[in-house]
């Protein structure tokens, strides 16, 4: 076996600036020598070696899951069969394919459950199916499976390597343009489950789609995990429109998630996460241009209340040049929560002709709360442009004042400024049904933190 798939024994702990992924794995499907089954195997060795991880960042925070227990959990099966209502009532309101939506694959906690695509779709050579069933049948599969995602950074990170089940394929052909959005659900029905979900997405030359993931969980008591890997893959001239609505908040979910998405030459990916709501949420992020002429513009929106505690890490990474990039998150904390950004610009050697810029503003909502955003830039280059900017806001009381004069009620005006604050990133979705959704789940939360939200703006 090659020394790059050896485990890392012992406790993870991290205390260094963010990186871009590195580490065993990426890469390695589709080698000769080192099949999924390999990685798999490889991944389990990590498993077995590693304890739960602790993070420490920068002195600003500390993430651990040592609360979590593991051992509890099981990857749950179930029979296929039509779309469970309850996922249905969590999606936005269209159509089936072929009438509003190009696609539907969906898993409930450790198997997929349903799938339906557009014959039309079909007959032109796009393929949506479980990972387990196109690893099997789609050579294509093979090759871009693990392209770039690790196994070996942490122990939940191995887990999925080593035990995913089910999971998500979707291919589009060379040139193929498909306006409905292809949507990808990983459901948690109850407490007691641990959800491995992996997912792969290949636009081929010149294809244009869009892909919306939806990350859905019950109403329960008790511990689960989603522990999910995500990778797309953009080929020359490829365009892609990528959404992630995540909201666990119906039980105690921990999420802990590495998701990546490759732009090839001359391709473009919109990218836009809400991450929404769960006990405990780690996701890392990562845009990459690993081509010349490569385009992205990078969203995304978070909202935490209660005891929620979520890190988010976004990295804007250009490998070579000329590239472009654009990135813009936006996010608020209530309750006691605790929420914490860290975006990197990070530009190659080589990667000449590279601009982009990072922003990041937030809003406290909450005298409890705790809120860090922290932008950085690491530049290896010249002949680049790169710059990033942050701000931790509060209600604007002299705002609430004047909408209250013109006849809004403060709980209307509070809501108001909110739901303003996150408009710039939201109607970025452009998708009428999906920015709905987004909107009511922000209702929701605001109405729920609304005496917390008061109280405190009253006291500034």
């Amino acid at each position: 076996m090659p020394d790059t798939v050896a485990p890392k024994p012992g406790r993870h702990r991290e205390a260094s600036l963010y990186h871009a992924l590195h580490g065993a794995g990426a890469g390695l499907a589709g080698r000769e020598g080192l099949s999924p089954e390999a990685i798999r195997e490889a991944a389990r060795l990590v498993f077995e070696a590693s304890e739960l991880p602790v993070w420490r960042r920068s002195g600003f925070w500390t993430t651990s899951l040592q609360e979590l227990d593991l051992d509890d959990l099981e990857a749950r099966a179930h029979a296929p069969g039509a779309l469970p209502e309850s996922v249905r009532a969590g999606l936005p309101e269209r159509g089936g394919p072929g009438a509003g939506l190009a696609g539907r694959i969906v898993q409930v906690d450790g198997s997929v459950v349903h799938v339906e695509l557009d014959p039309r779709l079909a007959e032109r050579g796009v393929v949506l199916s479980s990972l387990e069933d196109a690893l099997r049948d789609d050579e294509r599969a093979r090759e871009h499976f693990s392209k770039r995602l690790t196994y070996d950074r942490h122990k939940l990170e191995a887990a999925n390597a080593a035990f995913w089940t089910g999971g998500a394929y979707l291919y589009v052909p060379p040139g193929v343009a498909v306006a409905e959005p292809f949507e990808i659900v990983y459901a948690i029905e109850g407490a007691g489950v641990a959800q491995y979900g992996r997912s792969l997405v290949v636009g081929d030359r010149a294809s244009d789609f869009r892909v919306h993931e939806h990350n859905l969980a019950g109403s329960f008591e008790g511990q689960s995990l989603h522990a999910g890997a995500f990778e797309c893959y953009l080929h020359e001239g490829a365009r892609c429109r990528l959404a992630q609505v995540q909201d666990w908040s119906g039980g105690e979910v921990y999420d802990v998630s590495t998701r990546f998405v490759g732009v090839g030459r001359d391709a473009y990916c919109h990218w836009l996460p809400s991450l929404l709501g769960g006990r405990l949420v780690r996701q890392h992020l990562e845009l990459a241009v690993s081509e010349p002429g490569g385009d992205m513009a990078f969203r995304g929106l978070f909202f935490s209340e209660g005891e929620e505690h979520l890190d988010a890490f976004a990295v804007d990474l250009h490998e070579t040049g000329p590239s472009g990039g654009d990135v813009h998150w936006r996010g608020a904390a209530t309750g006691a929560s605790r929420s914490s950004f860290e975006g990197l610009i990070q530009i190659d050697p080589g990667a000449r002709q590279t601009h982009t810029y990072l922003q990041i503003h937030t809003m406290m909502l909450s005298p409890k709360a705790r809120l860090d955003a922290i932008p950085s830039v690491l530049v290896s280059a010249d002949d680049v442009s790169a710059s990033h900017g942050g701000t931790v806001g509060e209600l604007d009381e002299s705002a609430i004042f004047y909408m209250q004069s013109r006849g809004l009620d403060r709980a209307s005006a509070v809501r108001l400024l909110v739901e303003g604050f996150f408009e710039p990133v939201l109607t970025e979705l452009r998708d009428e049904p999906l920015e709905d959704l987004v909107r009511a789940k922000l209702a929701a939360k605001l109405a729920h933190a609304r005496e917390d939200i008061e109280a405190y703006a009253t006291t500034r």
